[in-house]
């Protein structure tokens, strides 16, 4: 195991591979200026299931909504609108619609808004994790227009106690400064940051959205059909890189073949490789130096993290979190370092981007482990992995690269490579986008327990589960004749021979 400041590892990252789907995490996605989530967000959210490669058959579907109490204080009401609760999905994906319509079109700056929807994802009662919060799982930001400045002040108030959010997404952002709301930022603490706008509107009656430094910026030229606001087209350009079919609907209105051909530019293919492609549930490459509307107009790698070396080179685009006490630690990239299948007791190589703790004396715990499905919390992953790191302090970022061997008694299958750091009692999950295909143990099985029970010569045959065996018979020990192949299921097997003869000998073969 070895871990390199990032300033040695720059030839390193080439070799890196590209991003493919991962497991799932924390979608949460919010509306804008007297609006809701009764329309558009719900219309998204049930289409995030439905993308090409989601990682399961079930998740999880809740309403969070902020509303004001009788003594003005915002609260925060969770409910489970659909899907299955959190602990039993096997997709781990949790998307949240944020809700805070009636304070929407008041004055409640969204600062506000956006400092009790943190908390509550702080909060290990908010639903039901067995005592967890939601910010231990990768998160997936989606607002529009004033809830685009919602959702960068979370990212903030969440990096004020060290966490990363690992991807937000700005839709035609519009804050109020009128009412108190910020302008619109991209701070250190965002992995990747992408922002689709436009100006086609008057900014009276139609507001217009605005460019966001530090982010992957597509301004959005040609929105003709759709909703009768430019401002409104923008969300539902967005969902139509969730929802892939022709015509998609969020409920309000449909994208039909004449958007899909207008709206999207050729590298773009209609929506297919864009929006939404860029989130880890998409899988797209973020690294990516394509500008899909030409030379100097927006690279897709503009958007990702370059305050430290992460992979897209270091030009310090972000803003500094005005506070950052390092509480909690994060796992910021994980990577296969190869894509071969494997056997038990075969290396697997892995590779990682860290940062925890307010100075380097910090210390951490580091394990990873194969899971079946994409849920962290059903308890059915294998260990592989656990030891220690150092801290980083708040100002840095490491790597790191192990090699951990996978367990000899692992069955064969595909598991999801899942990573979990942990300091001062707080945990931050994140799985590898990358899965393991783990064939059957290529140890040798073994004949053993050689007796003669009614004129059958018996024995048991010992291997690992997923083993195709041949049993071998031969007088002389030059010419052997196969008697029958087996599978094993479990480890063991016993093995009966009805033609037994004298100076008859046997052996176990390991078939590929």
């Amino acid at each position: 195991m070895s871990f390199k400041p990032l300033r040695l590892l720059l030839g390193f990252l080439a070799l890196l591979p590209a991003f493919h789907a991962a497991a799932g995490g924390v979608t949460l996605i919010t509306h804008g200026f007297n609006s809701s989530i009764d329309g558009w967000v719900i219309g998204m959210a049930t289409q995030v299931p439905g993308y090409p490669g989601f990682p399961g058959t079930n998740f999880s579907c809740y309403e969070i909504a902020i509303t004001q109490n009788a003594q003005s204080q915002l609260i925060a009401t969770p409910t489970l609108l659909f899907g299955t609760p959190p602990l039993g999905t096997d997709s781990g994906e949790i998307i949240i619609k944020l809700d805070w319509s009636t304070l929407s079109a008041g004055t409640v700056p969204t600062t506000s808004i956006a400092s009790t929807a943190a908390n509550a994802l702080l909060t290990t009662n908010l639903i039901p994790l067995g005592g967890r919060t939601l910010v231990e799982l990768p998160l997936h930001f989606v607002g529009h227009s004033r809830g685009a400045s919602v959702i960068t002040e979370m990212a903030r108030l969440l990096g004020a106690q060290g966490i990363w959010v690992d991807h937000v997404t700005t839709l035609d952002p519009h804050p109020v400064s009128l009412f108190g709301d910020p302008s619109m930022k991209n701070y250190a603490n965002i992995l990747f940051a992408d922002n689709y706008w436009q100006n086609l509107g008057n900014n009276i009656t139609d507001p217009t959205g605005q460019s966001i430094p530090g982010a992957y910026n597509r301004q959005l030229t040609n929105l003709t059909g759709g909703n009768t606001l430019n401002h409104s087209d923008v969300h539902l350009w967005y969902h139509g890189t969730v929802q892939l079919t022709t015509p998609a609907s969020d409920t309000e209105t449909s994208i039909t073949s004449t958007e899909r051909q207008a709206w999207y530019v050729p590298l773009e293919n209609a929506g297919t490789n864009t929006g939404f492609r860029y989130s880890l549930l998409g899988g797209g490459d973020r690294l990516s130096n394509l500008e899909p509307l030409g030379a100097n107009k927006g690279r897709i790698r503009d958007g990702f993290n370059q305050v430290w070396e992460l992979g897209a080179g270091t030009n310090g685009i972000r803003n500094p979190l005005p506070a950052n006490t390092g509480l909690w630690p994060n796992l910021l990239r994980l990577n296969r370092s190869t894509t071969d299948s494997l056997s038990p007791g075969d290396p697997l190589p892995l590779s990682f981007y860290y940062q925890f703790g307010s100075s380097p004396s910090a210390s951490a715990v580091l394990e990873f482990s194969l899971d079946p499905d994409a849920n962290p919390y059903n308890t059915n992953e294998t260990a592989v992995y656990s030891g220690i790191l150092t801290g980083t302090g708040t100002n840095s970022v490491a790597f790191g690269s192990l090699s951990p061997s996978i367990p000899a008694g692992l069955g064969a299958g595909s598991y999801w490579v899942l990573s979990r750091i942990t300091a001062g009692g707080r945990s931050r999950l994140l799985y590898a986008p990358q899965k393991v295909v783990v064939g059957s143990s290529r140890q040798a099985p073994v004949l053993l327990g050689a007796r003669v029970e009614t004129n059958r010569f018996k024995f048991l045959l010992v291997g690992a589960p997923g083993q195709s065996v041949a049993i071998q018979a031969s007088s002389n020990l030059v010419q052997w004749i196969s008697l029958q192949t087996n599978t094993l299921l479990g480890s063991t097997l016993e093995i009966s021979d009805p033609l037994a003869i004298s100076n008859r000998y046997y052996r176990a073969r390991l078939l590929p």
